[in-house]
Order: C-alpha cells, then structure tokens, then sequence
C-alpha cells in the first residue's frame, strides 16, 4: 500500500487530516504512532477546527521538525527549517491555491465552519471536502521532497 493510500485510509478511519499524513510517516520518524497520534490531533481542522493553516500542511511542517532539525535552539537550524517549511508550503500552494483550510473549503463552495465539533464522517462528507486529495498531495510533495533532500 502506497503512503498516500495509508494517509487515505487513516483519515476514513476517523483520524483527520493532520494525523492521517504524519501518521502516514511514523516508521521514518522515530516516534511511536501513538505519540504522533496524540501530537498532531491538535492540528486537524485547520488547527483546532479553526480553518488556519490546513491540518495536513501543519502535518509536513512537523514531519521536517522531526527529521531535519536539531534541538539546540541555534539560529541557522531555525533559518533552515523555516526555508524548508516556506519550500513545501510553496508547492502545496501551487497544487491547491492555498494552505488555508477555510480558503480550501470555501474554494469548492463549501461553509468554513469553526464549531469545535467535527462533522460525522459520512460518504457524502468524504465526496464534498478537498480533504482527501489535500492529504494525498501532502503525502507526496513530502515524499518528493525528502527524495529531493536525503536525510544526514
């Protein structure tokens, strides 16, 4: 099964955008599923249902933390790691118009809706959102950049 196929898989199983990507990640990362799980929930929705930055942007950004950082704190890793945020950011925008979950919402005509309350996960649910294809496109400019960039 493809990593955009698993990411795909975790979100119809009810995890949501940002665990399904980072999910989707978890033998790279050196953290456990669980953790990764219960990090990242926090994110889906646009973080927090709030329609900001899309869960499965956010899910990229921390996937880049986790293998590209350094814990030191030092200005040049922060630089770097903030090039390499603005590099996948840049070509998720150009695939999808936005990294905004509500701007990515309201582009296929749909409520940007910020209740803290998710929405039940039907069939119809899956068929309206761009969600899917946002995970899948997130899954692969991920693979495609750490192609692009082996890790040390």
């Amino acid at each position: 099964m493809s990593r955009a196929d698993r990411a795909e898989e975790l979100f119809r199983k009810g995890y949501n955008c940002s665990q399904a990507v980072l999910l989707s990640f978890s033998e790279l990362l050196g953290v456990d599923f669980d953790t990764l799980a219960k990090a990242s929930v926090c994110y889906g929705g646009g973080t927090g249902r709030m329609r900001l930055t899309c869960g499965s942007v956010n899910a990229m950004f921390m996937a880049l933390g986790l293998l590209y950082s350094t814990s030191d704190g030092s200005p040049s890793n922060k630089n770097e790691m903030y090039a390499r945020v603005q590099e996948v950011a840049k070509r998720f925008r150009e695939k999808n118009g936005s990294i905004n979950c509500g701007e990515l919402l309201t582009g296929k005509g749909l409520k940007a809706e910020t209740s803290p309350t998710s929405e039940v996960r039907t069939e119809g649910y899956y068929k309206k959102r761009p969600c899917i294809g946002c995970i899948r496109d997130a899954v692969g400019i991920l693979e495609e950049y750490l192609a692009e960039n082996p890790i040390a």
